[in-house]
């Protein structure tokens, strides 16, 4: 009766896990509430995508992202770093079983306690082989939990590297696209920029056949000649500007500059969405996003740390035990007089000098105060992050519907102007002015749809998608 119930007091004592058992941390006032845009057409209350980078329907984007994620050095990092994670997890999870350790030998001389025995019975010392071969094996009864919050601690740590990976992903996803969005753009703005000098160039030949006939003046000539050298200047730092962006786009490939993607640069349309930004609520938001996730996994790792070492304040008990011979001839090694065995538990404790552990604990609470805060502190920068491009882009967008207004308009009034100039009702400096206004408003725009696509791809990025193309999720005891 009394071996039963000891068996089942180490028993409730081996379900006993010290610490704090882990809890989601309560999110702060307002987290869970929807996305507000001040324009209504700049965002939808539909679930953001995953892959939000199909919504602009550009094959040539979808191949380019699909690369970066299969050639991107610092995801092979992040996937490494996710492999040897998964490998100290496994590892962990074996304390669970009873540790063993084979050892075989053989020597040829003297032993010192066999030649000591020989001596004391007035014989001379023997040399010759001496085998031994011993099988050791232990269980520790984790009666304070300490293996078992090992390995949470080893779980939690490695779901917050998968995290990360997916947080990598999304940077991934959001620089590549905006890499390509800049190409694009800047091929509209060298476009128009080209426009604006074939127009200048027009008019100025025309100034110039003007005076040729004797109608004009030499000062309208050099008025039209600096605004086609002005035109001109416009190029270059346009030019510049799309080739870093297509060494960025081939970095970001996993290319060395000299085999960047040249294809790309024959794009000189903006993406575009087709409908407004889906943008979700602020409790998908939470859950989607992998930089909350990875904090509310380092906050589960600090907890299992806290239990670890509460339970180093308690002994250690292991049940252990031995078996093998010792012989000096191998064939005997199996024999009952080679024969050698035991077993029996141990205990391992530092009292009563507990103040090492006591240390150790007041660390883990810290850390795990710390990793509390700076979930909180994620959260709220997740927040602000996603509304902050929200308002950011929606904004944009009534200024890009202003812009585009306004070229309306001076296309109107450059048209007038040049039927006025050749009826001769206007002056040259009248339809320069035209000429600038136009050039001026086609540009506003071109730059305007270069920042549309920015604001877009810096509200998709903080939305959170674009890790879930992977299985990110696989279960953490499994190898890649």
């Amino acid at each position: 009766m009394k071996r039963v119930a000891a068996i089942g007091l180490a028993g409730f004592l081996s379900a006993c896990a010290l610490g704090p058992d882990y809890k989601p941390p309560a999110l702060p006032g307002g987290a869970t509430a929807p996305l507000v845009a001040a324009n209504a057409a700049a965002a939808a209350t539909g679930t953001a995508p995953d892959e939000w980078w199909m919504l602009y329907n550009d094959p040539v984007l979808d191949g380019l992202i699909a690369q970066a994620f299969a050639a991107n050095a610092d995801l092979q990092v992040a996937e490494a770093n996710l492999a040897a994670s998964r490998a100290i997890y496994e590892g962990a999870q074996s304390q669970l079983l009873p540790q063993t350790d084979t050892s075989a030998a053989a020597e040829y001389g003297r032993d010192p306690t066999t030649n000591e025995i020989l001596e004391l019975g007035g014989h001379k010392p023997v040399t010759g082989w001496q085998f031994d071969a011993l099988l050791d094996a232990s269980y520790e009864l984790d009666l304070f939990g300490h293996v078992r919050r090992s390995i949470e601690a080893a779980r939690d740590n490695t779901q917050a590297v998968a995290a990360a990976r997916d947080d990598l992903r999304i940077t991934i996803a959001a620089e590549t696209a905006r890499a390509y969005g800049q190409i694009c753009t800047l091929g509209e703005q060298i476009n128009v920029a080209n426009e604006a000098l074939a127009l200048a160039n027009q008019q100025q030949q025309i100034v110039q056949g003007r005076l040729d006939a004797g109608a004009g003046s030499q000062f309208d000539v050099v008025r039209t000649q600096v605004v086609v050298a002005q035109s001109r200047a416009a190029l270059p730092p346009l030019q510049g500007e799309r080739e870093a962006a297509v060494y960025e786009l081939a970095a970001l490939l996993g290319e060395t500059p000299a085999n960047a993607p040249r294809e790309v640069e024959s794009c000189v349309t903006p993406p575009r969405l087709a409908a407004p930004v889906p943008v979700g609520d602020g409790a998908a938001l939470l859950q989607r996003r992998p930089d909350i996730r990875e904090a509310d996994r380092q906050l589960a790792v600090a907890l299992a740390n806290v239990g670890v070492a509460k339970a180093d304040l308690f002994p250690r008990v292991t049940l252990g035990g031995f078996w093998g011979g010792a012989t000096s001839q191998i064939n005997m090694l199996g024999s009952n007089n080679a024969l050698t065995w035991g077993v029996g538990p141990s205990i391992s404790w530092s009292f009563p000098n507990l103040a090492a552990p006591l240390a150790h604990l007041a660390q883990t609470h810290a850390n795990a105060a710390g990793a509390l805060a700076h979930y909180d502190s994620v959260v709220l920068q997740a927040l602000k992050d996603t509304q902050q491009s929200l308002v950011i882009y929606s904004a944009e967008l009534a200024h890009h519907d202003d812009l585009a207004a306004a070229q309306r308009e001076a296309q109107q009034e450059y048209g007038l102007a040049k039927n006025e100039f050749s009826a001769g009702n206007i002056s040259t400096l009248d339809l320069l002015a035209a000429e600038q206004t136009v050039t001026g408003a086609n540009a506003a725009v071109a730059v305007s749809d270069a920042d549309l696509v920015r604001d877009q791809i810096s509200l998709f990025k903080s939305l959170g998608g674009g890790w879930q193309t992977q299985a990110a999720s696989q279960p953490v005891n499994s190898r890649q």
